[in-house]
C-alpha cells in the first residue's frame, strides 16, 4: 500500500513517526521524495512535535492501494512498499536485504536533498547579503550628498553674513567720513579773539580766553568690565565711538548696545549718534559705559 509504503520508509530512515506521518498527511502522499522535502523545509516549525491527527478522509494505514509514480520512479521496477510483484502479477514479500538496499536509496536521495537545498539557501543568503549592502552603499551615498548640501548652504549662508555686515560697516564709516567733512567746512574757523571787557577794573587785563579742544579723550567701560581708550575728533558724531566699539570691542557680534555717561547719567539716543562730541559735552575727555539694549 503506496500510503504505508511512504510511511514505512522514513520510519526505516530514523524519522520519528510523528513527524512521519505529519509528512506523509501534508504531501498528499505523494511519494517518498516530496515527504522527505517538506520534513526538510519545516524541521524547524514550532508545532512539528505536536501530536499529529490525521484527516478523516485520508487515515494512516487505510486501505488506499494506489501507488503514486514518484515512488515507482524512486523503486525498482517491480517494487511497491513492502511487496515485490511478480512478473506473472503476484506479491511477495520483501526480504530485509531488498529492504535495506531500498533504505539505503532512500537515504542516499535524502543527502542529495538535503545538499541541494544547502547550496540553494547558501546562494539565497549570498543573494540577501549583496542586496543588503548595495543599500548600504546607497544610504551611505544619500546622508554624505545630504551633509555636502547642508554644509554648502552652510558656508553660502556665513559668507553671505560676512558680506552684509562689511558692507554696513564701510557704510557706516563712509557716513562718518562725510559728516565729519560736513561738520568742518560748518565749523571750521578759529575762535574769535577775546575782547578786553569795558567793565574790567582798572589796572586789570583782559580776563583769559578759554581754551578750545578739537580733540576729546574718551574711555569706555566694555560689557565684561574691562575699558578701552581712545581719542576723537570734537566735532566727531557720537556714531564714530560707536563703531570704534563695534570694531575693537569684545562685544559678540550681532550684539545690539547702547552708551552711558555715568556722570551725570544720560543714555544717547539715536539721535544723539549723529551729534558731534563738543556738542555732548563729551570734550576734552568723558567715560561711557556700554549697556545692552
Amino acid at each position: 500500500m503506496a500510503e504505508l509504503t511512504t510511511l514505512e520508509s522514513l520510519l526505516e530512515m530514523g524519522f520519528d513517526r510523528n513527524r512521519a506521518e505529519r509528512a506523509v498527511a501534508n504531501t498528499g502522499n505523494q511519494g517518498i521524495e516530496q515527504a522527505m522535502d517538506w520534513l526538510m523545509e519545516h524541521e524547524n516549525d514550532p508545532d512539528i512535535d505536536e501530536p499529529f491527527v490525521p484527516p478523516a478522509e485520508n487515515v494512516l494505514g487505510g486501505t488506499a492501494d494506489v501507488t503514486t509514480s514518484s515512488e515507482m520512479a524512486d523503486l525498482d521496477p517491480g517494487e511497491v512498499g513492502g511487496d515485490i510483484i511478480n512478473p506473472d502479477g503476484s506479491k511477495r514479500p520483501m526480504t530485509e536485504e531488498e529492504k535495506r538496499e531500498q533504505v539505503k536509496r532512500l537515504e542516499e536521495l535524502m543527502r542529495v536533498k538535503q545538499a541541494e537545498r544547502r547550496e540553494r539557501e547558501k546562494a539565497e543568503e549570498i543573494e540577501r547579503e549583496k542586496t543588503r549592502r548595495k543599500q548600504g552603499q546607497e544610504l551611505q551615498q544619500i546622508r554624505q550628498k545630504l551633509q555636502e548640501d547642508d554644509m554648502k548652504k552652510l558656508a553660502d549662508q556665513r559668507r553671505k553674513e560676512k558680506m552684509e555686515d562689511k558692507l554696513a560697516r564701510q557704510r557706516v564709516k563712509e557716513k562718518i567720513a562725510r559728516d565729519r567733512e560736513e561738520r568742518a567746512q560748518k565749523f571750521g574757523g578759529g575762535a574769535s579773539s577775546s575782547q578786553p571787557s569795558p567793565t574790567s577794573p582798572p589796572g586789570q587785563g583782559p580776563p583769559p580766553t578759554k581754551r578750545e579742544y578739537d580733540e576729546s579723550r574718551i574711555q569706555i567701560r566694555l560689557l565684561d568690565g574691562s575699558t578701552i581708550t581712545a581719542s576723537f575728533k570734537a566735532q566727531e558724531p557720537l556714531a564714530a565711538v560707536r563703531v570704534y566699539v563695534q570694531m575693537n570691542g569684545n562685544t559678540p557680534e550681532g550684539q545690539d548696545f547702547s552708551l552711558l555717561s555715568p556722570y551725570p547719567r544720560h543714555l544717547y539716543t539715536e539721535l544723539d549718534m549723529e551729534k558731534p562730541l563738543k556738542e555732548l559735552g563729551l570734550v576734552p575727555s568723558a567715560v561711557l559705559v556700554v549697556t545692552k539694549k
